[in-house]
């Protein structure tokens, strides 16, 4: 029997113990701010005094409601996106004195002017290149956003503030990158299934310097086992990374079945996953320039090209061992379905790597398809 660390279970409720801190927080006087995507920069919300949180998209419970308004072919991260605000089922939405969207996508960028009228939302408008040009045009979109919220929340943000809150981010995203780098390891300390919760969680705490302590002390335990030979998995057990859409809906469907089949996901290159861990803001040049810079190198598959997710991919290929890549693709979302061409071509042809294509959504009308499907491609592994 493997025992996880001690501070595993305080990841895993997270999200479910996080409405009650937020309501406290909202009693208290604090402003929250609700986001949905990674090309959101938390580092300005925190210089505004204010507090991020992730939003509710990841169950079809509200999809039905939403569908009342938005077409039923629609990606269903969007669904449950515009449903939870709709239906007032996401606590996280009602505490939100803002909602920030981002233009990712057409079908979200839509979406979001409906969820305005719901919810104060302030659309983050993303160029979809990483050229000298998108770089300016996205600075001044920050400039832009961060003028809302000192407007918004009547305070000023300093270049000071933009500092601190850095260095402060810089820090947790060193923290869950060396946690996540545990999956490095033959055999992995936690399986993907574990770890994928813990990251979530990790959304939900409130306050940055108890979640470091907490994750510090998994990592020194986690190592601690893996010294002593204590794994949840074999050492032979095939080794997967996951790369393209948000896993949230699909989280049980998709790494839970790989891993009950006795495979072990070792990576995620996904919204959620290694790909904001990456690289830290640089502390040394303007903060806005700083930030603006980090979150503009985010490898998402609206980007045109997206050859830095294929060199991101490679490289955690070969770091991570992989032996299998399965990427995700919900339904309806074009930007990755129509990348995974090149995805495909990347690791099948150049690297040689075994990899599937799953496309699917949040309901369990297809898993006994899936899991047919995933348990052939371990065959193959294997």
């Amino acid at each position: 029997m493997i025992n996880l660390p001690k501070n595993f279970e305080s990841f895993t409720e997270a999200r479910k113990n996080g409405f009650l801190k937020i309501k406290n927080l909202k009693e208290n006087g604090e402003k929250v701010v609700g986001i949905f995507c990674t090309y959101t920069p938390k580092e300005i919300i925190y210089a505004a005094g204010a507090h991020p949180v992730s939003l509710c998209a990841s169950s079809e419970e509200t999809i039905s409601d939403a569908e009342r308004n938005l077409p039923k072919n629609l990606c269903p991260l969007i669904k449950a996106s515009y449903g939870f605000a709709l239906t007032d089922k996401c606590p996280y939405m009602y505490f939100s004195d803002l909602v920030v969207g981002e233009t990712t996508c057409d079908g979200k960028k839509k979406m979001y002017e409906l969820l305005n009228e719901i919810k104060d939302t302030y659309i983050l408008k993303l160029p979809n290149s990483n050229c000298n040009s998108a770089f300016e045009y996205w600075k001044d979109e920050l400039n832009v956003f961060k003028e809302i919220l000192e407007e918004k929340f009547k305070t000023e943000i300093t270049n000071d503030k933009l500092k601190a809150a850095i260095k402060m981010c810089n820090e947790e995203r060193a923290i869950l990158k060396e946690f996540y780098s545990l999956g490095k390891l033959v055999p992995p300390p936690i399986k993907g299934y574990d770890m994928y919760k813990v990251l979530d969680g990790a959304n939900f705490t409130f306050n940055i310097e108890e979640q470091n302590k907490k994750i510090k002390e998994m990592i020194r335990d986690l190592k601690k086992n893996f010294e002593q030979g204590i794994t949840p998995v074999s050492k032979d057990a095939p080794r997967i990374l996951i790369t393209g859409c948000p896993l949230g809906g699909v989280t049980e469907k998709i790494v839970k079945t790989l891993e009950d089949l006795g495979a072990v996901v070792v990576c995620f290159e996904s919204c959620s996953g290694i790909k904001n861990l990456e690289d830290p803001i640089n502390e040394t040049l303007d903060p806005l320039d700083a930030i603006a810079e980090k979150y503009l190198k985010i490898p998402c598959s609206v980007m045109n090209p997206n050859l830095e997710r294929e060199k991101l991919l490679e490289r955690l290929i070969d770091e991570y061992k992989i032996d299998g890549v399965v990427e995700v693709i919900l339904q309806a979302c074009h930007t990755y379905a129509i990348e995974s061409y090149n995805i495909k071509k990347l690791i099948s042809k150049k690297l040689e790597t075994p990899y599937i294509a799953i496309e699917t959504d949040y309901s369990q009308s297809d898993f006994g398809q899936l899991k047919i499907r995933l348990e052939a491609f371990l065959e193959i592994i294997k």
